[in-house]
């Protein structure tokens, strides 16, 4: 039987293990992963308004693994060797696979002066999430600055989608607690045109939006470092009580102890088949944030091109099985909810098209729907 072993648990790592069932490919599927609980981390910006807690938006993977007849294995990854056929893990076990699919996710480029000690990075997980939603419940009033960051050398590894997300839903949140007049909420960002792979459409849509809801805007100047009390950037100093900041992204630790290709910007080097490039790494493939991919310039880190990503990576291993030559390049597409917390702006990029929908109230509701859509595979 062949053995596919799977590293991660996230978005792309669990489809993968859906594709290869949904395929009847005669596998034995081993997941590598620290825990066998997934956090749907779309949903982290609801914490600061209540809508969701920790306890929503984490799922036990147990059920799923045995439903799907996966050997979960716990453990973190520490290195791989010939040509990804051997995993060895920090404890010092030595795992072996005939196919591997690589979905470890990224890590955030914490370099940024005083980033660890003076901000919170809250889609850093459920803790950061709920941290978050304290600090602002216990404000009286002041200054609340967001932003986000990118990896200067591949300037695409970068998630600005959840820091709207965050600006936006927290505006309504203190709207509604009728407490908005008692602070100020200022957005950041290096760039004169921040989340440009949305669309320039949408990037107007954004800066409308924040300058209808009477947010400071302080774009096109590279934040510099932060301290206790403000945020400095390479043109002025923003006050502060309270800094939210998603810096951009690169490969896992893990990879330095290894062989893999590098991207510039520290990701596993895959090409349009999601395989890991050169012939020493044959049967080998890469997911979601661990990756760098060919692909347009917007080509978003976000859940659903992972899930994207793992599809075409099962089809290609499948392929392989089969003894024909892989054939199944991943679809780049980009679908983003802006949510606003009562309301939400949908945008939509594929090769051929760009959308973006104003405003809506449907547009909120759909994304919750969705999420109970997406986890009910893993909850039922």
């Amino acid at each position: 039987m062949t053995h596919i072993m799977i590293l991660g648990s996230g978005f792309g790592a669990l489809t993968a293990v859906r594709e290869i069932r949904k395929k009847k490919l005669d596998a034995k599927i081993t997941v590598v992963s620290p825990t066998n609980h997934l956090t749907y981390l779309p949903s982290l910006i609801w914490m600061p308004s209540g809508i969701r807690k920790a306890a929503d938006i984490d799922v036990d993977l147990a059920r799923f693994f045995a439903r799907e007849r996966v050997d979960w294995h716990a453990g973190r990854v520490a290195s791989l060797r010939d040509g990804g056929r051997t995993v060895e893990t920090e404890a010092g076990e030595v795992l072996t696979n005939d196919y591997l699919v690589i979905a470890t996710g990224g890590r955030y480029l914490k370099k940024l002066p005083g980033l660890a000690e003076h901000a919170i990075i809250p889609c850093e997980g459920v803790a950061m999430g709920q941290r978050a939603a304290d600090r602002i419940a216990e404000m009286d009033g002041g200054t609340i600055a967001l932003g986000f960051g990118t990896n200067p050398k591949e300037p695409s590894a970068v998630r600005g989608g959840p820091m709207f997300e965050f600006l936006f839903g927290i505006d309504t949140l203190l709207r509604k607690q009728g407490r908005r007049d008692k602070f100020k909420l200022v957005f950041f960002n290096g760039a004169e045109r921040p989340g440009q792979r949305l669309g320039e459409k949408a990037v107007d849509g954004l800066l409308g939006e924040m300058r209808s809801r009477g947010i400071d805007i302080r774009i096109g100047a590279k934040p510099e470092r932060i301290e206790a009390d403000k945020v400095v950037t390479e043109r002025e100093e923003i006050a502060t009580d309270l800094v939210l900041f998603m810096p951009g992204l690169t490969g896992p630790l893990w990879l330095d102890n290894t062989e893999l290709p590098r991207s510039s910007g520290g990701f596993v080097q895959a090409d349009a088949k999601c395989r890991v490039v050169g012939e020493d790494w044959r049967g080998t493939y890469v997911v979601g944030d661990t990756g760098s991919y060919p692909g347009p310039d917007w080509l978003a880190k976000q859940a659903h091109q992972a899930d994207l990503q793992a599809e075409a990576a099962v089809a290609n291993i499948a392929d392989e099985i089969a003894g024909r030559a892989p054939s199944h390049d991943f679809k780049s597409e980009l679908v983003c909810i802006v949510d606003t917390v009562d309301k939400g702006i949908l945008v939509y990029r594929n090769a051929k098209r760009q959308v973006s929908l104003p405003k809506m109230r449907l547009a909120h509701w759909a994304k919750r729907y969705f999420e109970g859509h997406y986890l009910r595979a893993y909850r039922k």
